[in-house]
């Protein structure tokens, strides 16, 4: 048995998951595919934000242990996570003076390390598989302009998406300051994007092998887990 927990920003990454994720990673050989939430959305006396890693690493490590046989991983947006004090990400800080093709990997391998750290020397390192999105949910959606504008009912923002697009070398490099962060850009064009509706009926509209043939970290992230169990 193959069983993965995939711990979550938000409902947009766990829909994401359910109606996209699941049906590839069972026909690769995962048997049972889990979405865990590990932001704010179902706590809720604030909107979004994610939780300090000691709160998210107490859930990963409670799931790898209450299941010797499970496997999990993440799926968080690196812009998203908390750089700082008592509710810092492992990595985070070091890694916001990065170069962008080296940011989420430093978080990832630092977030690996502590799970490591925290598991034990009998722990296999493949059963934890971080992946953090350069720079968050909102540049996968940059993978096909015309996808998105015809999924979210705004085929004339094609080209506004695409000129976004072109500037980069890949939707995952779209930056992540606060003005030009690949949300910011978005709600720009789209004052009303709501994204757990838009955001979802984009992405299922681009569709899986797109966004794997434009995002290189994303794509290196799906060709771990099937490694897992080949």
């Amino acid at each position: 048995m193959s069983r993965l927990f995939i711990h979550v920003e938000g409902e947009t990454e766990e829909t994401f998951v359910n109606e996209m994720l699941c049906d590839y990673l069972y026909s690769k050989g995962f048997t049972q595919v889990s979405a865990r939430i590990v932001g704010n959305a179902r706590l809720r006396h604030r909107r979004g934000g994610i939780r300090a890693w000691d709160s998210v690493k107490k859930d990963i490590v409670r799931h790898l242990r209450g299941d010797p046989t499970a496997y999990s991983t993440t799926m968080v947006d690196y812009y998203a996570l908390p750089q700082f004090g008592a509710g810092a990400w492992p990595g985070r800080a070091e890694a916001a003076t990065l170069p962008t093709t080296l940011k989420a990997s430093t978080v990832e391998e630092a977030l690996n390390a502590d799970i490591q750290a925290e598991m034990g020397t009998a722990f296999f390192p493949n059963r934890f598989v971080p992946f953090v999105m350069i720079h968050e949910f909102e540049g996968l959606l940059f993978s096909d302009c015309s996808a998105f504008s015809r999924a979210i009912g705004k085929p004339e923002l094609e080209s506004a998406f695409q000129e976004v697009r072109d500037e980069f070398e890949n939707p995952e490099e779209i930056n992540d300051s606060p003005i030009t962060a690949p949300s910011k850009r978005v709600q720009r064009l789209i004052p009303n994007y709501e994204k757990p509706l838009m955001g979802t009926l984009a992405i299922i509209e681009i569709g899986l092998e797109q966004i794997r043939s434009e995002c290189p970290h994303f794509n290196e992230w799906l060709g771990r887990l099937e490694s897992i169990i080949r």
